[in-house]
């Protein structure tokens, strides 16, 4: 692969993610928050319906973190039709991902479609996991 097109994919990407942070910063959701939360606050908040929204293999692969509800984000209609019934009324939705990119992504979307509160897990469970947590195995 000739090196300017190689160079072209990488600036394409990089301003695909500016894109994503400017627009974030210009048109902020007031029920959209982004928390580095630690794995054990995740698990004794009971104000919190933690969704894992990785996929299986990498559930498997580091573990999850204990009462996370595991559902993979593919559309945010099928993701609320799952999650809807399980939230309690005045519980936060907080989604978490293997670095906090996609949960970042699926957090915005399902936030410009519900009228609850709901929060992006920054750094997602690379973070965690480097903070200590000890995940456990999924019940899949």
């Amino acid at each position: 692969m000739p090196w300017n097109e190689i160079l072209i994919g990488i600036t394409a990407f990089i301003v695909m993610k500016l894109g994503f942070a400017i627009h974030a910063k210009l048109f902020p959701l007031e029920n959209l928050s982004t928390e580095a939360l630690s794995g054990k606050d995740l698990v004794a908040d009971n104000s919190l319906y933690l969704v894992d929204i990785r996929t299986p293999s990498e559930w498997k692969d580091t573990g999850v973190i204990k009462g996370a509800h595991l559902l993979t984000f593919s559309s945010p209609a099928s993701f609320l039709n799952e999650i809807r019934p399980k939230l309690g009324p005045d519980q936060k939705l907080a989604l978490i991902c293997r670095s906090g990119n996609r949960s970042g992504r699926a957090a915005r979307k399902v936030a410009k479609m519900v009228n609850w509160d709901v929060v992006d897990v920054s750094g997602g469970m690379n973070r965690i996991v480097s903070e200590g947590y000890r995940t456990v195995a999924p019940k899949i």
